[in-house]
């Protein structure tokens, strides 16, 4: 798997829609990772930081798209308002746990993401929607 995973704060979703050909990089703050599916990966952590279940989610249109389609290659979406406000106020330990449980779901599915390499993702994450939200900015994600 070769994704490249880019997180990024922006104001609306017009200004976020923007980034969908070129990336985030040059017109936001953006936190980047990669090789693993962003958009299922935020709803199992909304489901393990909140509960709720992944069908729940998806069936209430979760992650919400803002623009692309999931076979064009490029697609941005956004980042729930909820998963935003419990990465904002999760405390370390909630994060390295939820993490965890994350790793051994993705190794259930055959993707391999290492426990600390899931720790570093959740708690990068979780500081960088911290941020984007006390600017009164919205956290999307760019998927190429």
């Amino acid at each position: 798997m070769s994704i490249v995973v880019e997180f990024f704060a922006a104001a609306d979703d017009v200004s976020a829609a923007l980034v969908l050909r070129a990336g985030p990089r040059r017109a936001f703050e953006s936190l980047s990772f990669g090789d693993f599916d962003p958009e299922v990966a935020v709803v199992e952590w909304e489901c393990l930081l909140s509960g709720g279940s992944y069908e729940e989610l998806v069936e209430a249109g979760e992650p919400r798209l803002v623009a692309g389609q999931d076979d064009d290659g490029w697609v941005v979406f956004a980042v729930s308002p909820r998963l935003s406000a419990v990465l904002a106020g999760a405390e370390r330990s909630e994060l390295e746990d939820a993490a965890v449980a994350w790793s051994l779901q993705r190794a259930e599915d055959g993707e391999v993401i290492g426990t600390e390499t899931a720790i570093v993702i959740l708690g990068d994450l979780a500081a960088f929607v911290g941020s984007a939200r006390r600017r009164g900015r919205n956290v999307c994600c760019w998927v190429a």
